[in-house]
């Protein structure tokens, strides 16, 4: 029972942090890059300007880094905890950004729980948090 428990949790770390990193940090963190070196625009930070956040540009990075690097830190189960909480509270404000403008909020309401799921829960023996017993 252990064993596929365990299996059960290292598909799903890998998948949906490995999905959040490359599908959403990813070009989250390409455009931190084309702002800061290029000075190009980033949509993105009028979105969290529109939310009413201060320091907009600081808030969208934090967004940025949470994604991408927190989804490898779960996918690879290191430092799960935080990673995790740190995807929860983007999560969060992304569900409430989609409940507030065009309903659109299955995905990164599915992000949240599974953010959770590793929040509140353990990551499994195939985490490197495990082996590292951390």
């Amino acid at each position: 029972m252990a064993y596929r428990s365990d299996l059960g949790l290292l598909l799903v770390r890998v998948c949906a942090g490995g999905m959040l990193a490359a599908f959403h940090g990813w070009a989250k963190v390409k455009s931190v890059y084309a702002l800061l070196v290029h000075d190009q625009e980033w949509r993105f930070v009028q979105t969290v300007a529109g939310l009413g956040f201060p320091f907009p540009t600081l808030f969208a990075t934090a967004a940025a880094i949470a994604e991408f690097f927190g989804g490898i830190l779960l996918a690879v189960g290191l430092l799960t905890r935080w990673a995790a909480g740190l995807i929860a509270i983007t999560m969060l404000v992304a569900v409430y950004r989609h409940l507030t403008t065009d309903w659109r909020f299955e995905l990164a309401a599915l992000y949240l729980v599974i953010a959770l799921l590793f929040f509140l829960g353990d990551p499994g023996r195939w985490a490197l948090d495990a082996r590292l017993r951390l």
